[in-house]
């Protein structure tokens, strides 16, 4: 590590405004450079102080928009390449940026190393264009997106394959997400799987706690996550199903799900791996890049059923961990339930402990700091 003070080192991530995922990796990354300053595009001061205590956040201008708009601030998708473009990193001799869409595209000098951990290529620019397209449409009351949207999102595909072309090194979270990026940025990619850190902080205490009768699902509320897939299958299994999470559509899931399906909101990560630890199993229903929820559980020794495809191939070892299905509809889901019924207490809870330890914050920690003495 004093080879890493010697740089004058700066940590750039797309928002401060929420806590998932991306997040937590992200403060894995701040803990090994602890005199960084970060910088975001806009930053909640709750998040910030609760889980970035003490750190410097240089926020860009967008933070200077009244309140009530920055809680909009996906009304702002145009001025988000501006915005981060203009900060000024000049003084660094290094920036690592952790990045879903905006981060990656820093302009820095041509001395500095810029070192992107992307967490996926821009989702609604590539993958999910139509389907972006179509929600936009839906909620303004169209049949249709204008002409204006759709030359809006042509722009962000051309800015973020050419922001792809700017870090010096692309560090990929999972195989799937690496040959995203050679497929739509055409450029190689290592891969560094991310840390997993709950279960390090509160597995002593989870192991007071008792198997109970409900399956689990962590997710944020939207329409991409499928949650409604997995709540329309437990609806006619009529099994017990745990929902952890907020997000737009809570209101429209909670009007479609039965008795047997609670909605917990947001918990803290006491409470979350209290549930993880108690879960018969956890419900993986959407595509994601890595499948973070799903390491969290097995590190507990919770098995999960899966949608099979994306980075979660690289997690769920079939008939051992777990199970997959293989399309979002109800029944295959609620087909992948009743396979899981069929072997339940059969899967080896210190193999899934085992396994998820492949997500350790040591070896992320220790690779990374590897891949930056190099520089």
């Amino acid at each position: 590590m004093n080879k890493h003070r010697q740089k004058k080192i700066a940590l750039v991530h797309d928002f401060l405004v929420s806590y998932g995922g991306a997040e937590r990796v992200f403060q894995v990354m701040a803990e090994m450079f602890p005199d960084a300053p970060i910088y975001t595009l806009l930053a909640d001061q709750e998040i910030v102080t609760r889980y970035f205590p003490g750190r410097e956040v240089r926020v860009s201008w967008l933070c200077r928009l009244p309140k009530f708009l920055k809680k909009r601030y996906r009304f702002f998708l145009p001025f988000f390449p501006a915005a981060v473009e203009a900060f000024d990193l000049r003084d660094f001799d290094l920036v690592l940026s952790s990045s879903g869409a905006w981060g990656k595209g820093i302009v820095t000098r041509l001395d500095t190393t810029h070192i992107a951990y992307l967490h996926s290529p821009m989702r609604y620019a590539w993958d999910y264009h139509e389907q972006y397209l179509a929600e936009i449409a839906s909620r303004s009351g169209k049949k249709k997106p204008g002409i204006f949207t759709r030359l809006l999102l042509s722009y962000m595909r051309l800015w973020d394959r050419q922001a792809a072309e700017r870090p010096d090194i692309l560090l990929a979270n999972s195989q799937y997400t690496q040959a995203r990026i050679e497929k739509y940025y055409r450029r190689k990619s290592t891969v560094l799987y991310p840390p997993v850190t709950l279960s390090r902080s509160f597995s002593a205490f989870a192991k007071e706690v008792s198997r109970g009768d409900y399956f689990l699902l962590v997710s944020r509320l939207t329409r991409s996550k499928k949650v409604d897939v997995a709540i329309e299958a437990f609806n006619k299994l009529g099994i017990s199903l745990v929902i952890v999470g907020s997000g737009r559509e809570e209101n429209c899931l909670r009007e479609q799900a039965r008795k047997n399906i609670t909605f917990m909101g947001f918990v803290d990560d006491e409470k979350l791996a209290t549930l993880y630890a108690g879960a018969r199993a956890l419900i993986f229903p959407s595509e994601e890049d890595f499948g973070m929820t799903a390491v969290e559980a097995l590190s507990f020794g919770t098995p999960v059923i899966a949608f099979d495809y994306g980075g979660v191939r690289e997690i769920v070892e079939i008939g051992k961990t777990g199970e997959t299905f293989h399309a979002q509809t109800p029944e295959v889901l609620a087909e992948g339930v009743r396979r899981f019924l069929q072997r339940e207490g059969t899967y080896d809870e210190s193999m899934m402990k085992q396994s998820a330890k492949r997500f350790s914050q040591e070896r992320f920690q220790t690779e990374l700091g590897k891949l930056i003495q190099e520089f």
